[in-house]
């Protein structure tokens, strides 16, 4: 009995000195209130909510920044199914500049032969590639490189976790994602040699390898379709689904911890209360403008640097598997990928007149933003190294994609140059 009532007694005073003693301090998010005083002390139940709501604030901007890579290809294949009513393994041809109004920094010089491809619905698949003037590869939804598409020949793709098929003669591949990408452009300049070499691409699947193949291609037609990570909830509703069909890799599983209290769940319905979405909204716009900072003209990325004093840099600031030697390119990747698509080893190009090198300028030679109400001179060196084209694009800051007339007029564009 003495024993617990001197307990109690403890506790009560305890209780008592919390009541008449706490602390405030000033951070850079705001005041927290703790009993006795930091060190000692236990948040107040105002000060736990107003760390929780910061902590799901911060966790959402850098998973912004973290799932711009799959939310771009995701959003692309539903315009892929909706806007174009492609099936897995359809072709989408995009022939001209205004079809590809809605592409992340697509360029304008050659026609693109576009698909996604579901593995969960087909089984493994089956590409036959013929002896063409093409260039591109495949991709999974991480926009993580699978294999170059160039060499004739026949390529055969497996769901991750899945046996591995085997075909006599085949390349054989298993991919990071349940969906992949497969992208070529079509370099023959005469149309009539590109409309043979689209015929020649065979997709099917690797249960119907005995049967006759005519691979669908459907025409965007100028048909209007966005490619760009959209804005506001919308951008976690395509990444809730997304994540839910896709497997989770070991790299990402902080990130899917990170999410959890935010009502975006693998396996559950995606549906956040008014405090989670008022919580994802503002982290969606904060997000974007932490992706813009990191990718226009950002010295932070060393792989970035293209010439000392020059206003250009090299865009591809990502390794075609993402990672470095000691650490995956997390803001690298997000830089490329806010502004573009695909990533290849024949982007990256060090030898002058073969692949492609893609530089990105987005100030003037006096170092300001570049303007869509402003003229601008462009002086090109002599005896451009290309082998096959060189190109220059102007693109919407709004939406990464080509500029449009048909669109009201942006206050605010950057130029791209590709070789």
């Amino acid at each position: 009995m003495l024993k617990r009532l001197a307990i109690s007694m403890a506790v009560a005073a305890l209780a008592s000195a919390n009541a008449m003693a706490e602390e405030t301090i000033d951070t850079r998010v705001g005041p927290l209130t703790f009993t006795h005083d930091f060190e000692n002390g236990y948040p107040s139940k105002e000060t736990q909510q107003k760390l929780f709501d910061e902590m799901d604030f911060q966790r959402a901007t850098q998973a912004y920044i973290w799932a711009i890579p799959i939310v771009s290809f995701a959003q692309w294949q539903k315009a892929h199914e909706e806007t174009f009513g492609a099936s897995s393994g359809d072709i989408v041809l995009y022939r001209d500049t205004q079809d590809k109004y809605g592409l992340l920094t697509a360029n304008t010089t050659t026609p693109y032969a576009l698909s996604f491809i579901n593995l969960e619905e087909t089984g493994p698949i089956v590409i036959d590639m013929p002896d063409a003037d093409v260039r591109g590869a495949t991709h999974s939804m991480w926009q993580i490189g699978i294999t170059q598409m160039t060499e004739p020949g026949r390529y055969v793709f497996y769901a991750p976790g899945t046996e591995a098929p085997k075909v006599e003669g085949a390349k054989v591949f298993e991919t990071p994602t349940n969906s992949i990408f497969f992208g070529i452009r079509l370099l023959a300049k005469d149309k009539d040699q590109q409309a043979k070499d689209l015929a020649g691409i065979q997709i099917y699947p690797l249960s119907e390898i005995d049967d006759e193949h005519e691979t669908k291609v459907t025409e965007v037609n100028h048909k209007k379709w966005q490619g760009w990570q959209p804005r506001g909830i919308g951008y976690f509703e395509v990444l809730a689904d997304i994540l839910g069909r896709e497997p989770v890799a070991e790299r990402d599983r902080f990130f899917m911890a990170m999410l959890k209290p935010l009502g975006l769940e693998k396996g559950k319905p995606f549906a956040p209360d008014e405090r989670q979405k008022k919580i994802l909204t503002e982290a969606v716009l904060v997000g974007e403008a932490m992706a813009k900072a990191n990718d226009f003209f950002n010295p932070r990325l060393e792989q970035s640097h293209y010439a000392d004093g020059s206003a250009w840099e090299i865009a591809t600031t990502s390794p075609v598997d993402q990672r470095w030697e000691n650490y995956d390119a997390l803001d690298g990747r997000a830089a490329w990928f806010y502004e573009a698509v695909t990533n290849d080893t024949a982007m990256q190009s060090k030898t002058p007149g073969q692949g492609q090198i893609y530089l990105g300028t987005y100030r003037d030679s006096d170092g300001e933003w570049l303007d869509g109400g402003e003229n601008y001179t462009l002086t090109v060196p002599a005896d451009v190294p290309a082998a096959e084209f060189w190109s220059l694009t102007v693109y919407d800051v709004s939406t990464r994609a080509r500029s449009s007339t048909s669109r009201s007029s942006p206050t605010s564009r950057r130029a791209w140059i590709s070789t």
